[in-house]
């Protein structure tokens, strides 16, 4: 089985990125100060350090007594409208095209995300029972949009980047609306995020 644990059909690389009302939770300006040490001394300039935090309600949700649907909803997803993608309480699933890592072919697979089993896995199709791939939420650290189009998917705007501890994740939806409901989904599983406090 491919994921985390084995090779897997991902592109790689690096990135990061956040989530609005496009889809990328929005980041913090970084800023420089400037310190004088005296009039006689040249001025020197220092920069913060880059921290960049989400400004978002977006954040990683560990707790199993999460409604995942009821979440989703509240976020502003027409889910009824939506059938690209079905969301219960504790699962997502759908059709997704992932990036091979080799070939950097799409290939469609089918993606489903367990809060139960803390995973994502994806499949062949929906009646396959063994999973191609499993990336699990630990080693999840980023979900966003994928603006600058780095791997120039067929389908800029519905081109999201599941971010891991080891690689990075292309994924193109059949909709907006699926790829935005996806960006939320997968990102209560993130783990990994840097931000994320794992006592909470």
């Amino acid at each position: 089985m491919e994921g985390e644990r084995l090779s897997d059909n991902s592109g790689g690389g690096g990135g990061g990125g956040g989530i609005d009302g496009n889809g990328s939770r929005p980041l913090s300006q970084t800023s420089s100060e400037m310190d004088t040490l005296s009039p006689l001394q040249p001025v020197k300039h220092r920069e913060k350090a880059k921290l960049q935090r989400p400004l978002t309600r977006y954040l990683p949700i560990k707790s199993e007594s999460l409604d995942l649907r009821h979440h989703i909803e509240t976020a502003g997803h027409q889910l009824p409208l939506i059938y690209d993608v079905t969301v219960d309480t504790t699962s997502c699933s759908g059709y997704l095209s992932k990036m091979s890592k080799k070939f950097h072919h799409w290939n469609k697979r089918w993606f489903v995300f367990d809060r139960k089993r803390k995973t994502l896995s994806y499949y062949s199709d929906n009646t396959s029972r063994k999973a191609r791939g499993v990336i699990y939420f630990q080693s999840i650290e980023e979900v966003y949009v994928d603006h600058m189009n780095t791997v120039r998917s067929p389908q800029p705007s519905l081109t999201f980047i599941v971010k891991t501890s080891s690689r990075l994740y292309h994924l193109m939806a059949p909709s907006a609306e699926a790829m935005r409901v996806w960006v939320d989904v997968v990102f209560t599983g993130a783990e990994g995020y840097h931000e994320f406090d794992h006592n909470v």
